[in-house]
């Protein structure tokens, strides 16, 4: 079996990872919370995702929603896979790793509309829920990142291939007899 490598992930998908990663390690571990910094770094998140976004309808096949889009049918077959120890290869996100990066997009959004929210918090009458949401989310995107970098560790050693440098590279192998 030889291993070729293909373009798959564009320009617009890696800055855009790169850059939600950057955005979260700033404001989760490095900034104060309500900081100048803090905000800025997360309107630029929400921007991102936007982007990201739109770019799931309009760039090229691998960054489309349609491709990955984690339906019961792709996800149960996903998971059989794994459970029989086989290995479900697609170039582009499995439907495991398609539903986590939406899970943390939605999350990524949810922080941006949530630290809104505690900036405009006398709407609120001085009521804590927005914060306590947006610690909430902020925790549960901690954690869901560290599975999602646990399982490309663990998928890079189960196949062989750096997954995690394929999106700095932009390029990932593809297989064939």
């Amino acid at each position: 079996m030889s291993a070729d490598t293909v373009r798959l992930w564009d320009p617009v998908i890696r800055i855009g990872h790169w850059s939600l990663v950057a955005a979260f390690i700033g404001d989760y571990f490095l900034n104060e919370a309500g900081d100048g910094w803090h905000r800025w770094l997360g309107y630029y998140a929400v921007a991102v995702v936007l982007v990201r976004v739109v770019w799931g309808f309009v760039g090229p096949r691998p960054a489309r929603w349609a491709d990955f889009w984690p339906r019961p049918a792709r996800l149960l077959a996903h998971a059989k896979a794994l459970l029989s120890g086989g290995h479900m290869h697609r170039l582009g996100h499995s439907p495991l790793g398609g539903l986590l990066m939406i899970l943390m997009l939605l999350l990524m959004l949810g922080l941006g509309v949530s630290g809104f929210l505690m900036e405009e918090i006398d709407y609120f009458w001085g009521e804590d829920l927005p914060r306590d949401i947006h610690v909430f989310m902020a925790d549960s995107l901690f954690w869901l990142a560290c599975v999602h970098v646990a399982a490309a560790l663990v998928e890079s050693v189960r196949t062989r291939e750096n997954l995690p440098w394929s999106m700095v590279t932009g390029r990932r192998k593809t297989l064939h007899d």
